[in-house]
């Protein structure tokens, strides 16, 4: 059953509908993944389902009784509050009762205040804070005022979830956490018992929460069942699709156009049908909103530096006796694409300014390579005058950019990042969180350069725009230091991994997080001497101490697997008749995924949509059981 619907609302700022004639609901329990580009209007929408904003035109239906909590993208707290304080803020209403009640003002209602404070469990509420508050392991006396940005989500989302919501709405929830605490809020959005939507670019996130899609695109709220790997394929067939229909509709368009052009005789003779139809077709294309373009990114490419960009020799730093690096040794090459894992503290800004000479370490060597050109992303946005235009932030002074030797005018270069002629001359603290990290990249991209530095490049930006950032990193032919918390972005981009492993050590390991932590894995099982893991240790990296290029002594040969037994009849059987339940399995899932990608479903028949769901992921399931059997007996 639904427990909101949003039925043909709309939405404009100018002469863009960010909400045209659109609709959603929200089932319960049901986990969605609100996606689409920047700047089309998903805080907004949001906004609108949390009651804090309305639309232009619409209606939006809450079942009754739902609790709907909203965590915001960037949350306010008062800077001389505590952290107890501020989550009680969450149950602001029981609190207040409570002491109104226990007061004996003057002129309440007693009976009225005693139901509210029994309906909401309200007569312990300091005991729900402080379950919250450990589940999420918050300490409640801290001041707010010293928290980093993680912690202060943290305190955002225990501030939401202490009341109890039915409905939990948030806006990019992994902005500011590192990797420990996105897994931890991905255990506690699976495990929540309401209904969940969340806006996020992160795709790995999205992939193990989401139980179903949603893309605002062109002013509709598109739906797509499934986790956001299931989103990729399907949305890849509906542009597919939807390029065809165009293509045929501007073929008949152009020929009708060609045909009311004709000469004298032909016009007398012409249908009003025809004409009207043509009518029609031109009515159409106008109203078309096509796909947006993608941006067309490049970097700008300084003098190459030389082969060797960094070399550290046992580097130790500490800051007010704690020790942020021990004993570091490693070699940065040119070309080397290289991510920094580690927890909010644990000294990755550290580590990279020492790195790149611009901080000195306590002991240790650091030599720094040749003609070094660096170009630094900034994740605090420091740099961002938010009163200057987009083409003065971008080209003060001049109206042309030299990009790889050819010049570009700078409006040319704004469109080239998906900034309109229009906005050129638009103050910067128009954009939306996503548009500004664009045009920091912008700017970036325009300073010659040989090393890149991105600290949390990916915060705010769409997927899209990921997508074409990851391929312009791995063509880069200079050297690449990212600092990020997306697994997916880093495991498609850095050749190796230097993560904190606590106390100031720091290890390189060849790949991404998924080969990290596939070798860390290796190295545990190693050293608590499991059976076997001998064999597999040796994709670990040496230790830090040790030079990150220092070969690794092959470890002795797994014993030889026993030779599997032939197939008897039965599994032969069984082996030729998999292929025909596999396509029947993957064609009833095709059929229910096009049923559940129209809208109208939601109104037509909305008892059947969990049942549909349901069923899809059923399939899902099954088609893993019977592929995994099927490679099993096919490896016999």
């Amino acid at each position: 059953m639904a427990v909101l619907t949003l039925s043909d609302a709309c939405l404009a700022f100018g002469h863009v509908a960010l909400l045209d004639h659109t609709a959603f609901a929200l089932e319960t329990g049901e986990r969605v993944g609100l996606i689409g580009r920047n700047g089309t209007g998903k805080s907004s929408l949001l906004k609108i389902l949390a009651g804090l904003e309305k639309a232009d035109d619409g209606q939006l239906q809450i079942q009754k009784g739902i609790e709907i909590s909203y965590v915001p993208q960037e949350p306010t707290f008062s800077d001389d509050a505590t952290v107890f304080s501020t989550v009680s803020e969450g149950l602001a209403d029981v609190r207040d009762a409570r002491a109104r009640f226990e007061a004996h003002a003057d002129g309440d209602d007693l009976d009225a205040l005693m139901t509210l404070i029994e309906a909401r469990n309200g007569w312990n509420w300091e005991q729900r804070v402080d379950e919250v508050l450990h589940r999420l392991a918050l300490s409640p006396d801290l001041a707010i005022s010293g928290l980093s940005g993680g912690t202060k989500k943290r305190v955002a989302l225990a501030r939401s979830l202490v009341a109890s919501p039915d409905v939990l709405l948030l806006d990019e929830p992994t902005n500011h956490l590192d990797l420990n605490a996105i897994t931890w809020l991905e255990e506690l959005l699976v495990d929540f018992k309401g209904s969940i939507i969340l806006i996020s670019h992160d795709r790995a996130f999205l992939d193990n929460v989401c139980t179903r899609i949603v893309e605002l695109d062109r002013g509709l709220l598109r739906t797509y069942p499934g986790n956001f790997t299931a989103y990729e394929g399907l949305k890849a067939q509906q542009l597919a699709d939807e390029a065809v229909t165009n293509a045929k509709a501007d073929k008949v368009l152009a020929q009708e156009e060609v045909w009311i052009r004709r000469g004298v005789e032909a016009r007398r003779t012409r249908s009003v049908a025809r004409i009207k139809r043509l009518d029609d077709l031109r009515s159409a294309r106008t109203s078309r909103r096509d796909v947006v373009g993608r941006a067309k990114l490049e970097v700008s490419q300084g003098d190459r530096s030389g082969k060797i960009v960094a070399e550290l020799e046992d580097v130790c730093k500490s800051y007010g006796g704690r020790t942020i690096v021990k004993g570091f040794t490693g070699t940065i090459l040119r070309g080397d694409k290289v991510g920094l894992v580690g927890s909010n503290g644990a000294g990755k800004t550290t580590l990279l300014k020492m790195i790149l000479g611009e901080l000195a370490p306590d002991s240790g060597t650091v030599k720094q390579g040749a003609n070094l050109a660096v170009a630094y992303f900034d994740q605090m946005r420091d740099n961002l005058d938010l009163n200057a235009t987009l083409a003065d932030f971008i080209s003060p002074g001049s109206e042309w950019i030299e990009i790889n030797g050819s010049r570009k005018h700078v409006m040319g270069y704004l469109q080239d990042f998906l900034f309109s002629p229009a906005r050129a001359n638009s103050p910067v603290r128009t954009l939306s969180g996503g548009e500004r990290n664009r045009l920091l990249l912008a700017r970036l991209f325009a300073k010659p350069s040989n090393v890149l530095v991105l600290d949390e490049p990916t915060n705010d930006l769409d997927i899209d725009t990921l997508d074409l950032l990851e391929d312009l990193l791995a063509e880069y032919p200079g050297t690449v230091f990212l600092v990020s918390h997306d697994r997916r972005f880093l495991d498609n981009v850095v050749t190796s991994t230097l993560v904190a492993e606590g106390e100031g050590g720091w290890r390189e390991y060849e790949g991404g997080v998924q080969d990290w932590l596939i070798q860390s894995q290796r190295a545990q099982a190693l050293a608590a001497g499991k059976p076997g893991a001998a064999a597999i240790a040796t994709a670990a990296k040496p230790s830090a101490q040790a030079d990150s290029r220092t070969p690794v002594a092959p470890a002795p040969a797994a014993p030889a697997a026993a030779k599997p037994k032939k197939l008897s009849f039965k599994e032969q059987r069984e082996l030729d008749e998999l292929p025909a339940k596999l396509a029947a399995l993957e064609a009833e899932q095709k059929v229910l995924g096009e049923k559940l990608a129209d809208p109208d479903i939601y109104k037509r028949e909305p008892q059947q949509v969990p049942v549909m769901q349901a069923r899809f992921e059923a399939l899902d399931e099954e088609l893993l059981t019977l592929m995994t059997r099927w490679e099993e007996l096919g490896a016999r």
